[in-house]
């Protein structure tokens, strides 16, 4: 029994070292609820499909697209990370609850949402600093997208005007899927 416990915080050890040299180790709080995760221990083994968005745009549509690819492949790996941002003129000004309670009722989303989110500028989060420097760019408008792999390595960054069936976020995903 001392064995299997001492194998566990070794392997629970390992596990956070690894995090912490990753483009996943950070935090953030999910939509309405508060709770703070750390995108690499959440969800590491996974393909992300990491995008930001926004209620009152003309790609906001994209999350009945977003929320059938996350059913859809969910049990082969693939999560979608949604994150509002207020970035682009505006369009996501909403208060968390009511950006779920948007986001549920018009889409149906249920796959993971976050707080609020500087995704670009001198605010910019932590997290899309990062993914900037990986992939050459910030979002360059709501529902731009980046793809992670399971072994929490960037993958590819799509625009924001590809939709989510578009054969270039499907091929790269089931790419990723796949592996």
């Amino acid at each position: 029994m001392r064995l299997l416990s001492v194998i566990f915080l070794l392997l629970m050890s390992f596990n956070t070292i690894a995090c912490e040299n990753t483009l996943l180790n950070h935090n953030f709080k999910k939509l309405a609820s508060g709770e703070t995760i750390n995108l690499c221990d959440s969800y590491s083994g996974k393909v992300m499909l990491i995008v930001n968005t926004a209620s009152k745009c003309g790609n906001t549509p994209q999350y009945e697209g977003l929320e059938s690819l996350y059913q859809e492949h969910a049990d082969q790996g693939l999560v979608v990370l949604g994150f509002p941002s207020n970035n682009f003129f505006g369009q996501e000004p909403g208060t968390e609850k009511e950006i779920q309670e948007f986001c549920r009722l018009t889409y149906g989303v249920q796959f993971p949402m976050f707080e609020k989110t500087e995704v670009k500028g001198k605010k910019a989060h932590p997290f899309f600093v990062a993914l900037n420097q990986v992939s050459g760019t910030y979002p360059t408008w709501n529902f731009h997208k980046y793809i992670i792999g399971r072994n929490g390595n960037f993958v590819a960054d799509i625009g924001p005007r590809v939709k989510p069936y578009d054969k270039r976020v499907i091929s790269v995903v089931e790419r990723e899927l796949a592996k």
